[in-house]
């Protein structure tokens, strides 16, 4: 708090005097969106915001990414499986024929729309953002569809797993061609290529496709290990017997802190 009532007033006086220098609203006078269209264009990056998030402010997308991997990585740590949990086969669940074939046309036609909003994200709108989860909400529709059998076979989650990381990784290190190239961080170093066509845009379409990797393996990885404490995780059969009934229980972070407190008990018991 000490650090806060310090640190508030100094943030608060910056913020207000830039408010104060801000345009007014209503008028034509644009001053950062002006030169965000003037790079774009210079840069033949057909969507501004495209140009914004992977060239203009590239850094800031990179901390956004971040976060995201952060969050999977904490979510993976906490949500898995406690001492006093075990994972039991997910009962076979039957879909009406009607969500079913909703789920069989509609599954290639999403996964197609995400791969096309990826790889369009400095054409039109969208991007490796918006794109990923697109794909990862495609690949849940087998779960919708059939069940989590048939989302388990159709998820690799190894493999997904070593996407995320490389994908975050990767958007890092093409920061360094910037600098290997005299510039700064992050540079839009790469041939712009021609405008409109999708090889254009430089780094920005390198740098979208890794984020639509990385964000559609994650949010994947993500659910999959909520949906694994809902269908497969459950009570040890000394616990509720749960386990004897196949029924899911309480998990997590309070899983795990009631497993510290009464495992060494059990176990000698």
């Amino acid at each position: 708090m000490v650090l806060f009532a310090l640190g508030a007033p100094v943030v608060g006086a910056f913020f207000a005097a830039a408010c104060v220098r801000l345009p007014p609203f209503g008028t034509d006078v644009h001053p950062y969106g002006d030169r965000a269209v003037a790079a774009a264009l210079a840069h033949r990056t057909a969507n501004v915001v495209s140009s914004v998030n992977f060239d203009l402010r590239a850094l800031d997308t990179l901390g956004e990414e971040s976060i995201l991997f952060t969050t999977v990585l904490g979510a993976t740590l906490l949500l898995r499986p406690a001492r006093d949990e075990r994972r039991a086969r997910p009962r076979t669940e039957q879909a009406v024929p009607t969500t079913r074939l909703f789920g069989a046309v509609l599954l290639p036609v999403a996964l197609v729309v995400g791969v096309y909003v990826v790889a369009h994200g400095q054409l039109s709108p969208g991007g490796g953002f918006q794109g990923g989860v697109i794909l990862a909400t495609a690949l849940h529709l087998a779960y919708l569809a059939a069940d989590y059998r048939v989302l388990e076979r159709v998820r690799p989650l190894a493999a997904l797993d070593v996407a995320d990381a490389l994908a975050a990784m990767s958007f890092a290190l093409l920061g360094l061609a910037g600098l290997a190239a005299g510039g700064a961080y992050l540079q839009n170093v790469l041939p712009f290529g021609t405008f409109g066509q999708i090889t254009s845009g430089g780094l920005v379409p390198v740098l979208n496709a890794a984020v639509g990797i990385e964000v559609g393996s994650g949010v994947i990885v993500l659910l999959a290990h909520f949906l694994d404490q809902a269908v497969e995780v459950t009570e040890h059969p000394d616990g509720a017997g749960a386990a004897a009934t196949g029924t899911a229980t309480a998990t997590g972070a309070g899983a795990g802190a009631g497993a510290g407190a009464t495992g060494p008990q059990e176990e000698q018991s």
